[in-house]
């Protein structure tokens, strides 16, 4: 069984054991909406705010990063009407990074390929991510145009032109020097996968950086998922036993 449920009697996080690292699937804002009789982004709405809900309290018990699911190189498949819903969204809080960051310490960074964007969202993505560059609390990794075959192959594409420039050996090419290829390259290691929503797959999500993750699921949809459904998830996360291969 991958998820728990909640458990009866309050228990305390240990301050010693947090995941320093959470990716997060924000599954299910579509069928959210569709259950209220609303179009599907109203749901993409409801689940942007619920991410700065989560993102605040986990800057609050310690986290140091998390790296959002918000567009994978997949749902450009979706209807037309959709992903201009989701590109318009997108656009609205990074015009509004003054208001959407205002009393926090976070650090919003975009990882992806951006080619596929809009001028206009690589500029509000430059100027969104000056603008916190110099606070020193979580990392906000919103993962845009993201697929995790994908960076592993930009990965391999960039080792490979530096190897044939001289920069780099062949024979010296490593697991640790893949890693510095990746869009997460300098970040702690992902500790905590989560998926709300009933679903549990990866779905391209952070394949390299999910080798040694624990996972987290649960059946709520993402824009219901609250502090305490994070709270369970890092209750439980302090449970497993992490041993990397270890006995």
């Amino acid at each position: 069984m991958f998820f728990k449920k909640k458990t009866k009697h309050a228990e305390s996080l240990d301050p010693n054991n947090i995941p320093q690292h959470i990716g997060i699937i924000m599954d299910g804002n579509g069928r959210w909406a569709k259950r209220k009789g609303l179009p599907r982004s109203a749901g993409h709405r409801a689940g942007a705010e619920t991410l700065k809900k989560i993102v605040k309290y986990c800057d609050k018990i310690g986290v140091k990063c998390i790296t959002a699911y918000a567009f994978s190189t997949e749902n450009w498949n979706r209807p037309q009407k959709e992903v201009d819903a989701l590109m318009d969204l997108l656009y609205m809080y990074l015009q509004q990074v003054e208001e959407q960051f205002a009393g926090t310490n976070v650090i919003l960074r975009v990882i992806g390929d951006r080619s596929r964007l809009s001028e206009k969202i690589n500029k509000a993505i430059d100027y969104a991510e000056d603008y916190t560059k110099g606070n020193s609390g979580l990392i906000l990794n919103v993962a845009l145009n993201y697929g995790g075959r994908d960076e592993i192959t930009r990965a391999a594409q960039l080792v490979a032109k530096d190897v044939a420039a001289g920069r780099l050996s062949a024979d010296a090419v490593s697991e640790d020097t893949l890693s510095k290829y990746m869009y997460t390259e300098s970040l702690p290691e992902v500790d905590l996968i989560i998926r709300p929503s009933g679903e549990y797959r990866l779905s391209n999500f952070l394949l390299w950086q999910a080798a040694y993750a624990e996972f987290w699921f649960n059946n709520i949809n993402w824009p219901d998922f609250s502090e305490k459904h994070m709270e369970q998830a890092v209750l439980d996360y302090q449970k497993r036993n992490r041993r990397f291969g270890k006995v």
